[in-house]
């Protein structure tokens, strides 16, 4: 996390209950944290993309959604990196949790008749998310958001090592390309995250072009976009298998 001491700008104080490692108004006086608010579009512009063709292909509302979804969570970061606050913050959070749960319907109705609703399925995820929201909103700690979040994310590698090792072993390529892309991003995050003052100090010895490439929040954006959309890829293809 970032230190205490990041200058203000345009949208006043932080409130935030998180700021991240990225230097508060360095880059303009617009946005808060310049890298990793224009990182998010490419969880804005290529989803956008994707459910686009996925309506000329035909493809299940749930697949659409997925795309829609992920296109949500990157304007919400938007949102959140530019102001640092808290409205902001939860515009981005709540919808990671809610997008997640989109991608486990899809992950374990990919075998199922097309057009089928799984309404037990849904029920549970739809009580799972009020239940995440009302606590959070509660409790307001981000470690319990992680947690949550971590948990939706385990279950949907779990799901594609089992449909790529058991299932459609030729799209094995794919998943195991979308899950390593999201864990480098993953990776990215956790280095950003504890080793902040390291990297604080080597930003200022070192010329903006390079010190930028150290932004590893930004990283983990652009990292973990892209692997979303592989995923969702990777789902609708195995998705058309299942269908013949």
């Amino acid at each position: 996390m970032a230190p205490a001491g990041d200058r203000e700008g345009y949208w006043g104080p932080t409130t935030s209950t998180l700021d991240w490692c990225e230097e508060n108004y360095a880059v303009t006086w617009y946005i808060a944290e310049f890298w990793n608010t224009v990182s998010n579009l490419i969880m804005i512009l290529p989803p956008i993309f994707g459910a686009m063709q996925s309506v000329r292909s035909g493809l299940e509302k749930r697949y659409i959604a997925s795309y829609l979804a992920l296109t949500v969570v990157g304007m919400g970061s938007w949102c959140f990196h530019m102001t640092l606050k808290y409205e902001m913050q939860l515009l981005d959070e709540l919808p990671m949790i809610y997008s997640c749960c989109i991608f486990v319907y899809c992950m374990f109705e990919c075998f199922k008749m097309k057009k089928s609703v799984n309404y037990h399925l849904l029920f549970t995820l739809v009580l799972f998310s009020l239940i995440v929201t009302m606590v959070y909103l509660k409790v307001k700690e981000p470690i319990f958001h992680q947690v949550m979040y971590g948990m939706l994310v385990f279950t949907l590698v779990v799901r594609s090592i089992y449909i790529v090792t058991w299932v459609y072993p030729w799209l094995r390529g794919l998943g195991y390309t979308s899950l390593g892309v999201f864990l480098l991003g993953f990776l990215f995050w956790n280095i950003d995250n504890i080793f902040c003052d390291s990297l604080r100090n080597f930003r200022k010895k070192v010329p903006p072009v390079i010190g930028v490439t150290t932004q590893f929040h930004a990283w983990w954006h652009i990292l973990t976009g892209l692997g979303s959309y592989l995923h969702i890829l990777f789902r609708s293809l195995s998705c058309d298998c299942s269908y013949g």
